[in-house]
């Protein structure tokens, strides 16, 4: 291995860690303030002697937040804008990173503050301070949650490259979310000065806040430090967005609409229950040091979840995992209603609850990517940047939600101002579990209610969907230049052949479409290597996200489609790797995708690849320079092309 080699490696090593870390950093950042600031708002923020005052005030900084959170719905396509049309030295995402990340942390270490006291002596001037940090916080959450997920099409344009930094991060989110809930008490009642039945004091909380605060910073500096963005035309922001033009997309998309609602009940129900849990250990239980062990094991299961998924969905479906997931939910949902004090099953019962989680959020992800096509197909324009935006949108509509019933449940139950489970009634039980577990059974099962008999977008559909743009691929290209323009600049191109193996007729392949003649015409191969490279000079106008085929036009104008396998769209990307994006300028012979042709035997299908020059009609020359039967290179010349109204030049 030569030195370039080994440092492009190790560059690319550094790269994945580094943006592991910062997921890592990023989704403690948000489960602190997701799930465990409310129970220092609830909880802490005032004590006993404050009484009806101090259940008033977590009433409204209860609604305040909820209320801001709402709000701040409206700002998120405005920060997208904002991140798109940011051109530094380092970039459109990393300053938004990192001046996302210090200003969040700053202001959440001073949440978990009493301000000075000013929560008792000056409630009026405490609430607007309040208001003012929170959607400051949230706001600046925002810039730096999109930049850092936007992120990773920018490190890598090889496809391999990208889905492996995913991994790490996927895996770094996991344990992020997961260890906030392992250290939040033992971090606690270290630096509380009374221990509080076990439930710590303001000190430590504050100490919490302020470990956390620290940790996401640092890990918004390292993404900033070790990784670099890739430069390119395609990633230069050519269209604004408004919140108006979200959900216009999100009305005309059936399958986007209906898995919306779905997500969007699903995940405000699965939060509550979440952020109810060390609750649950404080005052159920009784004792909160306890609801360590729950972290710990969420944290290790859930990779094994994550990693799980491929497997599951392969073997099952997409929606068979996503029911089965349910199922599981609900099992676990009522054991936990039933646990009472007992820490084996209220282990088993949070445990059982939380595996589930990720496989669901990965069906819906992939889902939601799927109706991107399926929008494309439908409408003839592809709306990737406002359908993938869709997520975060519900995430914290869910969240917006939870915080307010959260709050709500804690006043509701009497878990407050520094109450202890001795002093929590049975009545005040039963409202808590009916929150808890009943509320969230029911918003779960209306979600997979309208999953089931709406959203119909599985593998099966979404292949049909990619056969079918592939069918009218070129039908749908833009370009800036003139008829007239193509025109001046045509001439005569030799097409080399893009894939080493034997030479074929298009007309004795054995799919349809293209035997037909209908795609184009052209030439086969049954490939001997797994290699596809450039056949001229031009500009990748079409990828799709099965990796399996690609579609470019010639710097003169010439439009071709190569297509790898017969059926292979059903692979959904396995055995492919694609290393250009759409919008990308390739040089003949560089290398587009690789497949591994062992895969595409394994799953039973033909290799054979077809090439086609869709606008073959405008062409005054079409001449092979190979018959068939004939083993080419992947170097050797096959057509001679002329482009619209052009005469021979050869």
């Amino acid at each position: 291995m030569d030195a370039n080699t080994q440092q492009s490696k190790s560059r690319k090593i550094t790269s994945r860690l580094a943006y592991s870390f910062g997921a890592f950093g990023h989704d403690a950042f948000y489960a602190t303030l997701s799930t465990y600031f409310i129970m220092f708002v609830t909880s802490h923020l005032f004590d006993k002697s404050s009484g009806a005052q101090g259940t008033r005030m977590i009433a409204y900084i209860t609604m305040i937040i909820a209320g801001l959170r709402f709000v701040e719905l409206a700002i998120d396509p405005l920060i997208g804008n904002a991140i798109d049309n940011t051109n530094s030295r380092w970039g459109h995402f990393k300053p938004w990173i990192v001046i996302g990340g210090t200003i969040g942390s700053v202001v959440l270490a001073l949440l978990f503050t009493t301000m000075g006291g000013l929560n008792s002596s000056n409630p009026v001037l405490y609430l607007i301070l309040f208001a003012i940090l929170y959607i400051t916080m949230d706001i600046f959450y925002s810039f730096k949650d999109v930049g850092f997920w936007s992120m990773i099409p920018a490190i890598s344009f090889d496809s391999a490259e990208r889905e492996k930094t995913a991994t790490y991060a996927r895996v770094g989110s996991n344990i992020g979310a997961n260890i906030v809930g392992i250290v939040v008490m033992p971090i606690v009642l270290m630096f509380s000065t009374k221990a509080n039945s076990g439930q710590g004091d303001n000190r430590g909380w504050m100490v919490f806040g302020i470990v956390i605060a620290a940790v996401a910073l640092i890990s918004a500096i390292v993404v900033a430090l070790g990784t670099k963005e890739n430069d390119s035309e395609l990633r230069k922001n050519t269209e604004k967005t408004s919140f108006k033009q979200v959900f216009k997309v999100l009305a005309r998309n059936d399958q986007l609409m209906w898995l919306s609602l779905t997500y969007g009940i699903y995940t405000a129900g699965i939060a509550i229950t979440n952020s109810l849990e060390l609750y649950y250990f404080t005052y159920i239980l009784g004792d909160a040091s306890k609801f360590t062990l729950l972290g710990s094991l969420n944290a290790i299961i859930g990779i094994f979840a994550v990693l799980a998924f491929p497997p599951l969905a392969k073997k099952f479906s997409r929606r068979k995992v996503f029911f089965l997931a349910v199922v599981v939910m609900m099992i676990s949902l009522i054991l936990f209603a039933f646990a009472g004090q007992s820490l084996p099953m209220i282990l088993t019962a949070a445990v059982l609850f939380y595996i589930p989680q990720p496989l669901i959020f990965l069906v819906v992800l992939m889902v939601l990517s799927d109706s991107v096509e399926y929008g494309q197909l439908k409408f003839g324009h592809r709306d990737e940047s406002l359908t993938l935006s869709v997520r975060p949108l519900l995430d914290k509509l869910g969240g917006a939600i939870s915080n307010g019933v959260v709050g709500l449940t804690a006043v509701w139950a009497g878990m407050t101002a520094g109450a202890t489970s001795g002093d929590v009634s049975a009545h005040g039980q039963a409202i808590f579990k009916l929150m808890m577990f009943g509320v969230p059974a029911a918003m779960i099962l209306i979600g997979t209610f309208i999953f089931f008999k709406k959203v119909k977008l599985d593998e099966k559909m979404h292949a049909e969907i990619v056969d079918e743009l592939e069918k009218t691929w070129s039908t749908h290209l833009d370009t800036d230049e003139t008829p007239a323009e193509v025109e001046a600049n045509a001439k005569t191109t030799l097409y080399q052949d893009p894939v080493e193996g034997e030479l074929l007729s298009l007309s004795d392949v054995a799919d349809e479409t293209f035997a037909s003649g209908s795609m184009g015409k052209g030439f086969a191969i049954k490939p001997t290597d797994g290699r596809v490279l450039a056949p001229f000079d031009g500009e990748v106008v079409a990828t799709f996200p099965t990796r399996h085929a690609i579609g470019l036009r010639s710097d003169t104008g010439i439009l071709t489609l190569i297509h790898i396998g017969i059926g292979t769209v059903q692979m959904r990307g396995t055995g492919f790797v694609q290393y250009v994006e759409k919008g990308d300028h390739v040089k003949r012979g560089q290398e587009l995708i690789e497949f591994w042709q062992p895969a595409i035997k394994k799953a039973g299908l033909d290799d054979t690849v077809m090439v086609v020059i869709t606008n073959h009609k405008d062409m005054p020359e079409f001449k092979y320079l190979k018959d068939s039967g004939s083993s080419v290179l992947d170097s050797e010349d096959v057509l001679q092309l002329s482009n619209v109204g052009l005469p021979d030049q050869a």
